[in-house]
């Protein structure tokens, strides 16, 4: 069941006021280097990699033949190269499509996962303490830079910056960044941020029978303008003839509930509690992939005796 501490009220205090620093070195990261590298990726992938620029990236998923989610990624454009990363619970799946589908095209598939350290600052002054105020306000854009005399990459997220480096340089990154006013805190107070901003995560939230739409991804993961992709056709179909029948929603408890948790809307099993949370801020708090029959304002039951309202996100 979760639960509040101080410890993780103070943590929340600093990703939500200062700048709060998580090392996520272990997700998934691969790199894609040839002639064909965007042609090819953009045609396993959902979102528009050919008119990526230099310096930019996007958010993207990859899809079963039935337009059902294998994983997502984050892809960046650089002048040499394609990065990739992933979930780490996703990786074997990238790596798999990758080096399956690329016969025939000229692209050269790199491992990166434990070559890169990954270091998320999360807050209000992420970028004052990774002297990135000149890298543009837009997600995914990145650029070169350096700190603590070693070579890394700023990338601009939703919440502050990611610190891409060497993995030999990530404790002298690290222990810069803290110098410059970064504050460690754990992954569980930065699930709770992740919560009240209503972005699902893959392996939580989302899984291999969830079409994008359904998860309220296709503004941020899905190009209906570019060429052909794995699963096209059913992802072009719902958004254009259908209607999902599940939403991702938010949940405001009544009390914490558990993860798993059925979702009733009288004498029907409307969805599960995938992401649940207590906010500092909000309370008791969850993501679910609902039925659209629990429309937002319904209240629904929880199993072990909370109520939740259903919510449009983000929650904050």
């Amino acid at each position: 069941m979760p639960t509040i501490t101080d410890e993780l009220v103070a943590e929340h205090r600093v990703l939500t006021e200062r700048c709060g620093l998580v090392d996520r070195s272990e997700r998934g990261k691969l790199a894609l280097t040839g002639s064909e590298a965007r042609a090819f990726l953009a045609g396993q992938v959902t979102n528009d990699i050919v008119g990526l620029q230099e310096g930019h990236g996007c958010y993207a998923a990859f899809l079963t033949h039935k337009g059902k989610m294998l994983g997502d990624l984050r892809v960046l454009a650089t002048a040499g190269e394609l990065l990739l990363d992933t979930e780490r619970a996703t990786l074997q799946a990238l790596f798999d499509m990758v080096r399956r589908f690329k016969i025939g095209f000229d692209v050269e598939l790199h491992k990166r996962t434990l070559q890169r350290g990954l270091i998320s600052l999360i807050g209000p002054h992420s970028r004052a303490v990774a002297a990135a105020e000149e890298l543009a306000d837009v997600e995914h854009a990145h650029a070169a830079g350096e700190i603590a005399g070693r070579a890394v990459r700023l990338i601009a997220t939703d919440t502050g910056v990611d610190v891409l480096c060497e993995a030999d340089d990530t404790d002298a990154v690290v222990a810069a960044l803290l110098q410059g006013g970064a504050q460690p805190v754990s992954e569980a107070a930065a699930e709770i941020v992740r919560v009240e901003r209503g972005r699902p995560r893959y392996g939580i939230d989302l899984d291999d029978s969830t079409i994008p739409q359904e998860a309220g991804l296709n503004e941020r993961a899905v190009s209906f303008t570019k060429g052909c992709y794995v699963g096209q056709e059913t992802v072009a179909r719902l958004f254009y003839r259908g209607k999902p029948n599940r939403h991702l929603r938010g949940l405001r408890l009544s009390e914490p509930a558990e993860v798993g948790a059925e979702l009733q809307l009288g004498d029907r099993i409307v969805g599960r509690l995938s992401s649940s949370v207590v906010s500092p801020a909000l309370g008791p708090i969850a993501l679910a992939l609902v039925r659209r029959e629990a429309a937002v304002g319904e209240t629904v039951d929880a199993q072990g005796g909370a109520t939740a309202e259903v919510v449009a996100l983000p929650f904050a």
